[in-house]
């Protein structure tokens, strides 16, 4: 139903910037020095990984597909049957953060595994994917379950994300309990 794509904009980047100063090197090396060339190609290598950890970070830890029965967020599923509808509609109901806001919001959103950093222990809303914090810039979106636990999900697009979240609403069976209501 719902596939947040990763922009590969940076990643294409770093990338091209990469090969292309390896193919610079490689007129002056080759053949007589080739071994200098593949030595300045992988110590070339160690400055590009770090560049590409938060873009790969984001596709393993926040990578979000709804499906009819399932919200998957990183390497965690939530049942759609467990989400807060309420709580969707009403963030889909509020306003959307403007660009500082988000920076701020991401540089203060922090779920890691060190006393005192755990959500929990702060009182904050648990941070859904398994990542550490949300990455700095992207929006951050904090539905409820229906156990009432407050959930943080990151997200590239709130406005899509949330109405494709009560969209699949709109498609889940009504249990009977609340069909009472």
């Amino acid at each position: 139903m719902y596939i947040e794509k990763a922009p590969k904009i940076w990643s294409s980047i770093c990338i091209a910037l990469y090969l292309a100063g390896i193919a610079a090197m490689a007129p002056g090396t080759f053949p007589d020095e080739i071994g200098l060339w593949f030595g300045l190609s992988a110590l070339f290598l160690l400055i590009l990984l770090p560049c590409l950890a938060i873009p790969i970070s984001k596709v393993i830890y926040h990578r979000i597909r709804i499906d009819r029965s399932t919200l998957r967020v990183g390497r965690e599923r939530i049942p759609l049957a467990d989400v807060d509808f309420n709580s969707v509609h009403a963030a889909l109901q509020g306003s959307n953060p403007t660009p500082m806001q988000r920076y701020a919001s991401s540089l203060g959103t922090i779920d890691a595994p060190v006393p005192g950093l755990r959500a929990a222990d702060r009182g904050a809303p648990r941070l859904v994917g398994g990542g550490w914090s949300v990455p700095m810039g992207m929006d951050s979106v904090v539905i409820a379950n229906r156990q009432g636990e407050l959930l943080t999900i990151a997200t590239r697009d709130r406005a899509a994300f949330l109405t494709a979240l009560a969209n699949a609403a709109a498609g889940m069976p009504v249990s009977p309990e609340e069909h009472g209501r």
